[in-house]
């Protein structure tokens, strides 16, 4: 069965079932216009044959339609074996199933029979398999970018050009315990605190005064089952009293445009999970051993230490002392810069990071003639102020890596620039506009007032699709999902029936739907789920995501599946208030790598 296929039946089948209309409201003429039996019927229910009038109770007819054979799984893989029918909790036992042509004596079975048949057609129309080419060199598009008008390429350095390795993580979270510890003279217990290298997750907000690590979505609210004090989770109730009765949490009031306070701060990059780890040792400690302490001081000495390893040189030290361990990938690195080139493109690269470091690990990924490449090198830039200031000027640096004293009147080939900003960066280059495209992984560092204030093209670099992806292609993920909406559908469906047993059959598909929810959260990260959703809410960061970014990819490896001529479209998703017309697309995104051969010699 094709994914069309698939998508269609199943959206017909929930949009007949579950229309968002409670058949208690509509009009005499909406009944009569329903009662209808036409191929497409103009009732609100209207999306396959219609063959009664509408009704809380079940059709006449069940989908597939009158005349329609059931629908059968093609995809010659194998099929799910047959569950048992039943309500949950009675495994093994096949209850009776009451179908539209057989009424219930009562509210309770005529509800759990609803539940039945929405469950078997989930079950039986989701084809194993069906998203398992789902792949993690995809290139998402939230707005339509046509590579054909991009003639400039511009790239930050560490996570876009260069990858690096867990174990970097792992060195900057014990060095700045040590610190911790040595420098700030907190208590040596701490030090017992090992590196948990899969507990955080990128995009999540700390509120500084009270110590505890959330996933907010993007309407400020804090998703439930996701707030840690230290390493163990809070009580949803304990976290409603904290925030005054109300999960909501007012970012424009407690955080900046970045992200960065006064009473909470988003961890945006990716050197930022070293932090949040240290920060929840750190407050566990003191909590476990009932010491006061006072959570502000502690966020400022964690974040200071966590500095110190940039500042005084650790991080880059080790990188450059053993690069085939921390940096990844640097072959796909030096494939796409010379297919750039090989095309006619221009490139520049701007980052925060000094030259000596720079210079090494480009060496090491593509050569030692890797500033060929470049029409401009920018080091040590201190975005995103580069982006905002123009005040600094730009300095040159010596074939030593020592400053100049000479003023700048251009951007030249082979030189190596530092500090700057972008108002003269446009002056002397004239690269404006959707012909610059700029390739960064932090969000608000990277991204946002590239797209904001001067209109250039922007790629976000998300390693976590990698993982996200892999989650989103199991059979698991994909059927507990279906169910979810399905139930949640079916329970906005009949939410009507207000009598005792309804409201008991309603608390153990209340009950089933949270599971459910947290089972799914628990296959991308046990602690706070996926980076992009709480729940059926996009994430904050996501909405971030959303606005700040073009296009979106894994790795910069993502851009040799594609030609140079490509243009990349958003999917056109369903608004709440439309019909979901489209269900065809909601796997186009497995075909859109039409050039993954061209990996092969890579990969």
């Amino acid at each position: 069965m094709s994914l069309k296929t698939v998508g269609t039946a199943l959206t017909r089948t929930l949009w007949t079932r579950g229309s968002r209309t409670p058949p208690s409201v509509r009009s005499p003429r909406t009944n009569r216009l329903s009662s209808t039996c036409s191929k497409f019927g103009g009732g609100k229910q209207g999306h396959g044959k219609s063959c009664s009038a509408s009704s809380d109770r079940p059709p006449s007819c069940d989908v597939p339609s009158c005349n329609e054979a059931p629908l059968k799984c093609t995809t010659g893989e194998k099929k799910r074996p047959k569950e048992p029918v039943g309500a949950p909790g009675v495994s093994g036992v096949r209850r009776r199933s009451y179908t539209s042509n057989a009424a219930p004596v009562d509210q309770r079975s005529y509800l759990w029979a609803r539940y039945n048949d929405m469950k078997r057609v989930v079950h039986d129309l989701i084809p194993p398999g069906a998203c398992h080419l789902l792949n993690s060199s995809t290139i998402y598009a939230n707005n339509e970018v046509s590579l054909a008008e991009v003639d400039i390429y511009g790239f930050d350095y560490d996570y876009t050009l260069a990858l690096y390795s867990n174990a970097l993580n792992t060195a900057i979270y014990n060095t700045a315990k040590g610190f911790l510890i040595d420098h700030f003279k907190y208590p040596e217990g701490i030090g017992k605190y090992d590196y948990i290298p899969n507990f955080a997750a990128r995009g999540l907000h700390y509120d500084i005064e009270k110590g505890l690590l959330m996933k907010i979505d993007a309407f400020h609210y804090i998703q439930t089952g996701t707030v840690y004090r230290g390493l163990s989770p809070m009580p949803d109730e304990d976290v409603r009293q904290l925030y005054g009765g109300t999960y909501h949490v007012p970012l424009p009031q407690d955080s900046g445009f970045y992200g960065k306070g006064p009473r909470v701060k988003q961890f945006m990059d990716i050197f930022s999970i070293p932090e949040m780890t240290l920060l929840a040792a750190a407050n566990d400690y003191f909590v476990t051993n009932d010491i006061e302490y006072d959570p502000v001081n502690l966020f400022k000495d964690v974040s200071e230490a966590i500095g110190m390893v940039h500042l005084k040189g650790f991080m880059y030290k080790w990188v450059m002392e053993d690069l085939n361990k921390f940096i990844l990938r640097g072959e796909e690195t030096d494939a796409v810069l010379h297919r750039l080139v090989s095309n006619g493109k221009k490139l520049f690269l701007i980052t925060n990071s000094p030259f000596s470091f720079v210079d090494k690990g480009m060496t090491h990924m593509v050569g030692k003639d890797w500033r060929d490449f470049f029409d401009v090198v920018i080091v040590q830039a201190d975005k995103p102020h580069f982006f905002t200031d123009c005040i600094k000027p730009f300095r040159r640096l010596d074939g030593n890596g020592d400053l100049r004293w000479e003023k700048i009147n251009s951007l030249d080939k082979g030189q190596i620039y530092k500090q700057g900003n972008l108002f003269d960066f446009l002056r002397l280059t004239g690269w404006r506009g959707s012909k610059v495209l700029y390739f960064g992984d932090h969000l608000y560092s990277d991204l946002a007032d590239l797209m904001l204030r001067h209109g250039w093209r922007t790629a976000a670099i998300v390693p976590e699709l990698e993982h996200e992806t892999k989650v989103v292609s199991t059979d698991q993920y994909a059927l507990n999902l279906t169910w979810l909406q399905a139930l949640t559908g079916l329970m906005e469906r009949m939410q009507i029936h207000r009598d005792e047993e309804s409201k008991e059959v309603f608390q153990e598909w209340q009950k089933e739907r949270e599971e459910l929810k947290v089972m799914t959260k628990n296959l991308f990260n046990p602690q706070f789920g996926s980076i992009f959703r709480t729940s059926h809410n996009p994430t904050y960061f996501s909405r971030r995501l959303s606005r700040f970014s073009d296009v979106y990819m894994a790795s910069l490896s993502c851009l040799l599946n594609y030609d140079l001529s490509y243009t990349f479209y958003p999917r056109r998703t369903p608004l709440q208030h439309e019909a979901p017309l489209w269900m065809d697309q909601l796997c186009t995104g497995c075909l859109k790598t039409p050039f993954l051969e061209e990996m092969s010699h890579i990969r």
